[in-house]
């Protein structure tokens, strides 16, 4: 009788464990996870996955264009881009100070302070200028 119990409890020992582990991953798949009325099952991969982008205002577009033109020509250009842009989207207008001071932050990195600057213009009230200059003093 003591060997027929030990041989079960050995088996139970080893199959127990497994069923817990089993039934508790199953469990867990079938949680409806948000409170829609359809029943969801959590997957580990779906093909139909899909992750909107995140929307880009078009002041940041165009200071992303306008980087990246900085870093392929130089500022004077990107400069002039921008305040034809202003001119034609007036709507900008109001980010035009943030991005000539962003224009001339990248400037100041990619020539050096004195070379930078040598770039201002009177674009969006001399804010170039003010990005060159907060640049070149670490603020």
């Amino acid at each position: 009788m003591t060997h027929t119990a030990r041989r079960i409890g050995r088996t139970l020992a080893l199959v127990l464990p497994v069923v817990l582990v089993l039934s508790g991953t199953l469990a867990v798949a079938r949680v409806p996870w948000s409170s829609s009325t359809e029943s969801q099952v959590l997957t580990a991969a779906s093909d139909t996955v899909s992750v909107r982008a995140k929307s880009r205002t078009p002041q940041d577009v165009l200071r992303d264009q306008l980087l990246l033109e900085q870093q392929k020509k130089d500022p004077g250009i990107a400069l002039t881009h921008l305040q034809r842009e202003i001119e034609a989207r007036p709507s900008l207008g109001k980010h035009c100070m943030s991005i000539a001071r962003s224009l001339g932050r990248a400037a100041v990195a990619q020539y050096g302070p004195t070379r930078a600057q040598s770039f201002s213009r009177p674009v969006c009230d001399t804010s170039f200028a003010a990005g060159v200059s907060q640049e070149s003093a670490g603020v």
